[in-house]
């Protein structure tokens, strides 16, 4: 198979369950980075008329299990749905032996997921416009291919975006270690004071993910189901490699050269990524917006109702069924 090809196997292994039932008519399959890491995709198309594409593209540890819910409600807006296990996660090809590791030596490793799925999944099957919908690492991914003027999407969704990790000052120590242990040859360690064991596997009491009791244990559920889906901590080159892209995120020119226009909405109770560093950013955007949903963790999507509703009104007073065009977002209630 050459590189950047589709494989011919299409045998399903969606973690289907009964809690977390995937949309029918689901179509898996695998295609191949340009450097010949195998991703794994998966794509729905829905009942009636087709109002364009929603590429979803997670967060670090994510996989495409996750967003069933997100897919059956876009699905139902007359969207098209297909999704991405970025390299290293879900059921995509992971990078070190430890398949636990959550690991990458650089950002721009993900632009080449990007492509192939675009070229593999996208051009062939899914009908335009198309619309990207990055959460957190997939939204620093997305950022980062816009700067550089590769963006393939109308427009851009972006929840609780990687613009910096709350707590963490990416241009002090934390960076200097990291790019420490990378140069001693310890990439692939895991970066301190993380671990094999995934987040998912604690208690829902003080999660940093949801205040969704029902939700939080959907995707907890699925660790008996599919535990080779999951990731532990992130590895000190992963971590150098994300110090690397905020730093990118804290020039002011960054945000005026990524030009696809774009909806930012952040967490006000976030304590994974940092919202006051997302409105930062997103000030000075060009052709941008952003809400910020109070009271909301940092997995707005798999938030209580009340607030994936703020979520959902966002959403679908910015991505139009045509040809992207300016559309007013109103300021989600608190």
């Amino acid at each position: 198979m050459r590189p950047g090809g589709a494989s011919s196997g299409r045998r399903m292994t969606l973690a289907s369950t009964s809690d977390n039932p995937a949309p029918e008519g689901a179509i898996e399959e695998y295609v191949r980075a340009a450097d010949g890491v195998r991703l794994r995709a998966a794509r729905w198309t829905p009942a009636g008329a087709k109002r364009g594409t929603v590429a979803i593209l997670g967060g670090r540890g994510e996989f495409i299990e996750k967003f069933f819910e997100m897919a059956h409600d876009l699905l139902a807006r007359g969207l098209a749905v297909a999704a991405l296990d970025w390299r290293g996660q879900g059921g995509s090809d992971r990078l070190l032996p430890n398949a636990r590791k959550g690991h990458v030596g650089d950002f721009s490793q993900f632009g080449r997921d990007l492509e192939a799925f675009v070229a593999e999944v996208l051009e062939p099957h899914c009908p335009r416009p198309w619309f990207g919908l990055g959460h957190s690492m997939g939204g620093a991914i997305l950022l980062l291919i816009d700067e550089a003027g590769r963006c393939p999407f109308e427009r851009l969704v972006l929840t609780s975006p990687m613009i910096a990790v709350k707590g963490v000052d990416h241009r002090g120590p934390a960076r200097l270690l990291a790019g420490t242990l990378v140069a001693l040859g310890f990439g692939g360690a895991f970066a301190p004071g993380n671990n094999a064991e995934t987040f998912w596997a604690r208690p829902f009491a003080g999660n940093v993910f949801t205040t969704d009791a029902a939700r939080y244990a959907r995707i907890a559920g699925l660790l008996e189901t599919a535990p080779h889906l999951f990731l532990g901590g992130p590895t000190a080159g992963w971590a150098h490699a994300a110090f690397r892209a905020m730093r990118r995120f804290d020039d002011p020119n960054f945000s005026r050269r990524a030009a696809t226009p774009k909806l930012i909405i952040a967490s006000g109770a976030d304590r994974v990524t940092d919202c006051a560093a997302a409105e930062r950013f997103a000030a000075r955007l060009r052709g941008g917006r952003m809400i910020v949903v109070e009271g909301a963790e940092h997995e707005i999507l798999f938030e209580r109702d009340a607030l994936r509703d703020q979520f959902w009104a966002a959403f679908d007073a910015f991505v139009p069924g045509a040809a992207a065009r300016e559309t007013p977002v109103a300021t989600a209630p608190e």
